[in-house]
C-alpha cells in the first residue's frame, strides 16, 4: 500500500503505510510540511550556519556548534549506525528522503523563510542524528563545571553546596506511573509533562505511526524519525524524564604550536602551525586543527578554529594572556591565565559514535514491557529515567544512557588533561533500576535511582507533591491526571516565608503585607494577588543577596563563551538556590534577616498592582521574533517548583520561558481514553487553522483525546493537491519556456 496521510480534529497527523520505510517516509514528508521551518533551523543549527539568516544574535551558537564538532559527530555516528545497524540507518534515509519531498512545499507556507531570504536546503543522512545531538548536548549541564570552578576561585571548595541546584539551564519533568491496584480499571495509567525551554513551534510533535508491524502513537521530536520519549503502541505504553546524570567532562588543555620549545596558548600567535597538547603520558601529541569561516548576515564574516584533542573537541579557546607576553597561562613558564586556558569536551556520542539510534525501531515495535527494556539497552543520548507498563502488568522503572567510568572528580570539576587518572574506563554496568512502591513510582528530576550516576538533582519538591496528591486514592482514572499537571502548591516558599515570620519592628505596611504572605495557601495561582506579592519580596531577596559585596567576586564576568552565560550569571543562581542560601547555617556573614527585612519593606512601600499571571506570562522562543504575538503571549499559573513548572528567573524577570513543552496520559486500559495537548498546536505554519488552536486546552489544564478510530479521521489530500499545483506550474513553466 501507498502511504496514507490522515488528521484528526486538532490537525495531527495519523500516518499509515505498507512497511515502516514508507512510513518513516511519509513521517518524513508530513514534518516538512508542518514544521519546515522549525526543522529547517534546527538543520542549520546543528550545522552552525544558523547566523547566515539570523544574525548576530546566533553567532555565539554557531561557534559552539563548530568547534564541538556536532555536525561532523552526527555524521560519524551515521556511518557506525550503516555499519552495526543497517535497517535502522535505511530508516532513518527513508525519513529524510521524505523531508527532502515535503521541503519545497513546507517552504512555500511558511512565511519566515522569505522573512529572511532562506530557501530550504537538502537534507543529508545524518542530519536527524545532528538535530538530536544540538537538541540534547546541553542536557547535562557541563557548563555547571564552570560556575563550580568560578565558585571554588572566588569563595572556596565549600561554597559549592551553597549553589548546588536544579540549574537555570538543564531540563527536567515530571513523571509517574499508577499500578492497576491503584486505578479503577485495574491496568496500569502513566502521565507526565517534559520541561524544557517553551518554542514556537513547539519541540514535541504528536503523532501516529502504523503499518502492519506496529501501531503507535506519541510525541516526535520534529526532524527525528520513530517516538523516542514518550509512546503508546496499544500493548505498552512508555515515558521520560530527564535522569540529571553527568556524562560529559571537560579538560583543561595544554597545548602549542608545532616548534614552539615550551606551551603558547593557541590564540592569533602561530596560527596556522600544527597544533600539539599534552597528554597524561608526559608527551605532546597532534592535534587536530582547522579554521572554518561563519557566515553571519548583516556582518563581515567571522573566522573560528576548532581543535580536537585526545580528549574531545576544545570548546573554550580564549586568547593569550597579556600578562604572559603571548604564552599561554596553562603551560611552562607563563603566568596562569584566570580562567586557567583551553577547555576541550568530551561525550559520549563523540567517544562511541552512537546516539542511540539503535533503540528507535525496536520501541515502535515493543509489544510488552520486556521489549521495552531491552530496546533501551541501546540508549545513549541523553541519559533519562524511564517508566512503562504493559496490558500484562509488566513494570518498568530504570535509567536508560551512556554513562561513562571515571575519577569522580570529572563530575564536578574542569579537570588537567595532563595528569593521569582522569581517563574514562568503559561505561556504567548495569544502569540502576527503581522501584514501584505501592503502586506508584514518581520521577521529577530528584534524587533517585540515577542518584549514582549525578551531581546535582533537583529539589524533592515536585516529586514529593505527586507522591501524596496520588497517595490519595486507589480508583485513579486517566482523566483524573490532568489536575495533577495543574498543581500550583509550591514547597520551596517556606525558607522565606519561615524568615519572615521571624522578622521584628516592621512598618505597618511591612507588617500588613507579612500577614497577607503568612496567610497565603502557598498555590502560585495566576488569578492570586497572594502570589504576585510572594513573587516580588522573592525577587527583591534575591536581587540584594546577589548585590551583597560577599558575593561581588562571582558578578566578575569570566571570559567563556557566550553560550556559556545562562550557568555563570550570578543572579539566576542565587535565584535557584535561594532555598539553600537562606537555610544554610552561615553565609559569608550576610545577614540575611536583614536582607529579608529591607525586601519587604521595599515591596511594601510599592507593591505589586494585580495578580501573579499579569508579570508571569509565557515567552516562548522563536528563531525570528513575531511581534503579533511576543507583546500579547498569556498569563500563567506555576512557578519553577510547582508540580506545574512554569520557570522564570526571580530577580530578574517573571516572564516563564520554560514549561510542560507538552503533556500526556497513557492509559494501558484503554488506548482511546489517552490524553495528550502542546502549547500551541500541530502545525509551525502561523496563521494556520491548527497553529495556536491547542493553547486554550495547555493553559486550561485541558487534554485533547487520542482518536484510534480511523473511521474517526479525515484523510489529508494537501499533499496530493499540492503536488499537482506543481506538476501544473512545471507544464506551464515549460510551455513558456517553448
Amino acid at each position: 500500500m501507498t502511504a496514507e496521510i490522515y488528521r484528526d480534529a486538532w490537525g495531527v497527523p495519523h500516518l499509515r503505510a505498507g512497511d515502516a520505510f514508507q512510513l518513516a517516509r511519509a513521517q518524513g514528508l508530513v514534518t516538512a510540511h508542518d514544521r519546515a521551518w522549525q526543522i529547517e533551523v534546527e538543520r542549520h543549527r546543528a550545522r552552525g550556519t544558523s547566523a547566515a539568516f539570523l544574525g548576530a544574535d546566533a553567532l555565539a551558537w554557531d561557534r559552539f556548534a563548530r568547534q564541538a564538532l556536532l555536525d561532523d559527530t552526527a555524521r560519524r555516528c551515521f556511518t557506525a549506525l550503516e555499519r552495526r545497524d543497517p535497517e535502522t540507518a535505511a530508516w532513518v534515509r527513508a525519513y529524510v528522503d521524505g523531508v527532502n519531498e515535503g521541503l519545497p512545499e513546507g517552504a512555500s507556507s511558511a512565511p519566515e523563510f522569505g522573512a529572511v531570504g532562506l530557501a530550504p536546503g537538502r537534507w543529508e543522512p545524518w542530519t536527524p542524528l545532528g538535530v538530536w545531538l544540538a537538541t540534547h548536548i546541553l542536557f547535562a549541564g557541563f557548563p555547571a563545571k564552570l560556575w563550580r570552578e568560578e565558585v571554588v576561585r572566588h569563595l572556596g571548595p565549600d561554597a559549592v553546596s551553597l549553589f548546588a541546584t536544579d540549574g537555570p539551564g538543564t531540563s527536567g519533568s515530571n513523571g509517574w506511573l499508577v499500578t492497576g491496584e491503584r486505578t479503577a480499571t485495574g491496568l496500569p495509567v502513566i502521565a507526565g509533562d517534559p520541561h524544557r525551554f517553551i518554542e514556537a513551534p513547539g519541540v514535541y510533535q504528536q503523532v501516529r505511526l502504523a503499518c502492519p508491524e506496529f501501531d503507535v502513537v506519541g510525541l516526535a521530536v520534529p526532524g527525528v524519525p520513530g517516538i523516542a520519549h514518550f509512546g503508546h503502541t496499544g500493548t505498552v505504553a512508555w515515558a521520560i524524564t530527564n535522569a540529571m546524570a553527568d556524562y560529559q567532562d571537560l579538560y583543561r588543555e595544554r597545548l602549542r604550536r608545532s616548534g614552539d620549545g615550551e606551551a603558547a596558548e593557541t590564540g592569533k600567535s602561530g596560527e596556522g602551525r600544527p597544533v600539539e597538547t599534552l597528554g597524561p603520558d608526559g608527551r605532546w601529541h597532534p592535534a587536530a586543527r582547522r579554521t572554518e569561516l561563519i557566515e553571519v548576515a548583516g556582518a563581515d564574516p567571522v573566522e573560528v578554529e576548532v581543535i580536537e584533542t585526545d580528549r574531545g573537541p576544545v570548546i573554550i579557546n580564549p586568547g593569550p594572556d597579556p600578562h604572559s607576553g603571548g604564552r599561554g597561562g596553562s603551560g611552562d613558564g607563563g603566568r596562569e591565565n584566570p580562567t586557567g586556558g583551553p577547555v576541550s569536551l568530551r561525550h559520549p556520542p563523540r567517544v562511541s559514535q552512537d546516539l542511540g539510534f539503535s533503540a528507535l525501531l525496536p520501541l515502535l515495535r515493543a509489544r510488552r514491557v520486556a521489549d521495552v527494556d531491552r530496546a533501551l539497552d541501546d540508549w545513549a543520548e541523553p541519559v533519562n529515567v524511564v517508566q512503562a507498563a504493559d496490558t500484562e502488568g509488566g513494570l518498568l522503572h530504570r535509567v536508560a544512557g551512556r554513562v561513562p567510568v571515571r575519577d569522580p572528580l570529572n563530575g564536578t570539576r574542569i579537570v588537567p588533561a595532563w595528569e593521569p587518572g582522569h581517563e574514562w574506563r568503559g561505561w556504567y554496568a548495569p544502569l540502576p533500576r527503581g522501584s514501584v512502591d505501592d503502586g506508584i513510582a514518581v520521577m521529577a528530576n530528584q534524587r533517585g535511582p540515577a542518584s549514582p550516576l549525578g551531581v546535582e538533582f533537583a529539589p524533592p519538591h515536585r516529586a514529593t507533591r505527586l507522591r501524596t496528591l496520588l497517595d490519595a486514592r486507589k480508583d485513579w482514572k486517566a482523566a483524573d491526571m490532568a489536575a495533577f499537571h495543574m498543581d500550583t502548591h509550591l514547597a520551596s516558599a517556606a525558607p522565606l516565608l519561615n524568615r519572615l515570620a521571624a522578622l521584628e519592628d516592621l512598618s505597618p505596611e511591612a507588617a500588613a503585607l507579612r500577614g497577607q504572605l503568612l496567610g497565603w495557601d502557598r498555590h502560585m495561582a495566576a488569578d492570586s494577588t497572594e502570589a504576585a506579592v510572594y513573587a516580588a519580596v522573592r525577587g527583591a531577596v534575591v536581587r540584594r543577596l546577589a548585590a551583597h559585596p560577599a558575593l561581588a567576586p562571582l558578578t566578575e564576568p569570566p571570559p567563556y563563551p557566550e553560550v556559556f552565560r545562562p550557568w555563570l550569571a550570578l543572579l539566576p543562581r542565587v535565584a535557584f538556590a535561594l532555598e539553600n542560601l537562606l537555610t544554610a547555617q552561615t553565609l559569608y556573614g550576610i545577614d540575611r534577616a536583614e536582607i529579608v527585612r529591607a525586601a519587604v519593606e521595599e515591596v511594601a512601600g510599592d507593591p505589586p498592582k494585580g495578580v501573579w499571571g499579569d508579570t508571569h506570562r509565557l515567552a516562548p522562543w522563536r528563531a525570528v521574533p513575531d511581534p503579533a504575538y511576543d507583546a500579547g503571549e498569556p498569563g500563567l499559573s506555576g512557578d519553577h517548583d510547582c508540580v506545574l513548572c512554569t520557570s522564570a528567573v526571580p530577580g530578574l524577570t517573571d516572564r516563564a520561558a520554560r514549561g510542560p513543552a507538552a503533556r500526556y496520559v497513557w492509559d494501558l486500559a484503554r488506548r482511546e481514553d489517552s490524553l495528550w495537548v502542546v502549547p500551541f498546536g500541530a502545525s509551525g505554519v502561523p496563521g494556520a487553522p491548527h497553529h495556536r488552536d491547542q493553547l486554550p486546552l495547555w493553559l486550561g489544564g485541558e487534554l485533547a483525546p487520542v482518536t484510534t478510530d480511523w473511521t474517526q479521521l479525515r484523510p489529508d489530500r494537501s499533499h496530493d493537491d499540492n503536488k499537482n499545483k506543481n506538476k501544473n506550474k512545471n507544464n506551464r513553466n515549460n510551455e513558456d519556456s517553448a
